[in-house]
């Protein structure tokens, strides 16, 4: 009877690390550039893994965010934005046991599309054309 409750008080006790670990985040934040790498991965427990490259200035060094994507309906958004500047919250999560449940530490849970592209503070370059000025007839 001893064996049986050591028994099972070892699997509470990793049912309740596993319901620990999935539930709270290290950190939470966003980053921002372009989905260049996205895709379904894993033998067994099948994961969405990508890859972002990240410009903080204009000709500076390319940095890659290498996140993972739990939901299909997050990942079907952010097939959608491929090739555009898009803003990826994440979740930081520390002390997930296996590769099983992703390749990264970082878990996107929400994606947008961004609009302009920051040079500088309060420097933007729009995304959308702007429109030409008419012309205006010069005399010959």
């Amino acid at each position: 009877m001893k064996i049986f409750a050591v028994l099972i008080g070892t699997v509470l006790l990793v049912a309740g690390y596993f319901l620990f670990v999935f539930n709270w985040s290290y950190s939470e934040g966003e980053r921002a550039g372009w989905v260049q790498k996205f895709s379904n991965k894993g033998w067994l427990c099948k994961t969405w893994e990508g890859e972002m490259a990240m410009v903080s200035m204009p000709g500076s060094t390319t940095e890659k965010f290498f996140f993972t994507v739990w939901d299909d309906v997050t990942a079907e958004e952010i097939n959608k934005v491929m090739g555009k500047r898009v803003s990826l919250h994440y979740e930081e999560k520390v002390g997930i046991p296996t590769r099983c449940f992703g390749e990264t530490r970082y878990y996107v849970t929400k994606v947008s599309a961004v609009t302009e592209i920051p040079l500088a503070p309060g420097v933007v370059v729009p995304t959308q054309p702007v429109p030409a000025a008419p012309s205006v007839p010069t005399k010959q």
